[in-house]
């Protein structure tokens, strides 16, 4: 949606957009998993960082260090709440 709108790459590229946000809610809502909320968390650090490394390949985008710094801890947050013993 970014490229459609911002880099006005045209109604291709949005509606693309809007299609996967969509698809991407569904599927999220269809998981029967009781610990799905936990993945989910866990899918959110791992989008942080990748949404910066996204920027570096496709856009050149240059992160400072506090970028790197954020993207980190949600990358060691992500490992908490996935590997953390939890006694059950």
């Amino acid at each position: 949606m970014w490229q459609g709108v911002r880099e006005h790459k045209g109604w291709i590229w949005i509606g693309a957009g809007v299609i996967a946000l969509g698809l991407y809610g569904v599927v999220a809502t269809l998981q029967s998993d009781d610990n799905f909320g936990r993945i989910l968390a866990a899918y959110g650090g791992v989008f942080v960082a990748g949404s910066i490394a996204w920027g570096m390949v496709a856009d050149g985008y240059r992160p400072d260090r506090f970028d790197v710094i954020g993207a980190l801890f949600c990358l060691a947050g992500m490992a908490v709440i996935m590997y953390a013993p939890r006694g059950h």
